[in-house]
Formats: structure tokens, sequence, C-alpha cells
């Protein structure tokens, strides 16, 4: 995995409409569509993201949180950007993706990650906030390990800084 080509990706599609919104890119992205599902439990299916008759759908449980709605929508995007041939073989089904240590899952996580996350807002609370890893998630009003994809990315793409914590494909496994 290249993350400084899965940041380019996110960004290019933050730049190309305008957003950070997972729900708002795939309203105006032609060929993508949200379906808000209650076909499963809160601790059930979280998403999955398929490709059928050339339209890209992203499914996303209707019982979840919000923000976890939200990071779940960003995900399955990265998997339509980042691995539309594997999606047109199979849809790819996350009920414990966040468990998952598989390349296709971690790669999709950071996406999701760049997407959400502002490089310089990110920076900006670091060190407002006196670089405690907790805080900073906190204020950017996301799970402290989804952060950490955020923070692992920064580094990858030069940015000094230590690792608070391992990075944790399971952040939403258990969460209702």
């Amino acid at each position: 995995m290249t993350y400084i080509t899965t940041f380019e990706d996110a960004q290019k599609l933050y730049r190309k409409y305008g957003t950070r919104s997972p729900f708002e890119i795939i309203d105006a992205a032609p060929n993508m569509k949200l379906w808000m599902s209650e076909a499963y439990p809160a601790d059930g299916l979280k998403g999955f993201a398929t490709i059928q008759n050339k339209t890209r759908y992203v499914v996303v449980n209707s019982f979840l949180q919000r923000e976890e709605q939200r990071i779940v929508a960003a995900h399955e995007i990265g998997h339509i950007i980042r691995h539309e041939v594997q999606l047109r073989i199979q849809p790819m089904q996350d009920f414990d993706v966040y468990a998952a240590t598989g390349k296709l899952e971690r790669e999709a996580n950071f996406f999701a990650a760049d997407l959400l996350i502002d490089d310089e807002e990110a920076l900006d609370e670091i060190h407002s906030c006196g670089a405690d890893f907790f805080s900073v998630a906190q204020k950017l009003c996301i799970p402290a390990p989804f952060f950490a994809f955020k923070l692992y990315s920064l580094v990858e793409r030069g940015n000094p800084m230590r690792m608070p914590v391992d990075l944790n494909n399971d952040f939403l496994a258990g969460r209702r």
C-alpha cells in the first residue's frame, strides 16, 4: 500500500466535491448511491460497497451512531475508489472489517481518515492540545483509534511525530 497514493486519492475527491462529508460526496458523485439500511442490527453489518449495472453503492447500517455512519460511509467510498476491480467481482461486506488486518481494509481506513480529517486541522489541534492524542481525537469528534490512522498517514508523509498507539482496525467492532 502506498500511503501517499491513498492520501492523494482522498484529497482529489475532497477537491473535486469541495467537502469532506462522505454523504455529500455520494450525493454529488455520478453513478454513486447511498442506501441507509435497516436490515441489520446495530451490532451486525456496518456497511458494504458494491457495483451493480455501473452504479456504485455505499450501504450503511442506519442503526449506527451518526459519527459511525460517517466513518463507515467514508471507508466504503475508500473501497470504491481504491478497490473498484475487486468490487466488480463481489461486494465488500463489513461485518467486522475493523477487526480485519488485511491490506484492503487498512487501506480503506487510511482513505477514510485522510478524507474526513484535514491535515492542517489535525496538526493545529495537535499543537494546541499539547500533542495529547486523546484530547485531539475528542476535539475532532472521532474515535481515538481511528485518529491513529490519520496520525500514521501524517508520519508516513513526512511529519515528524511519535505514534502514541498502535493502529487498530477493530475500533468500531464493539461499539454501539
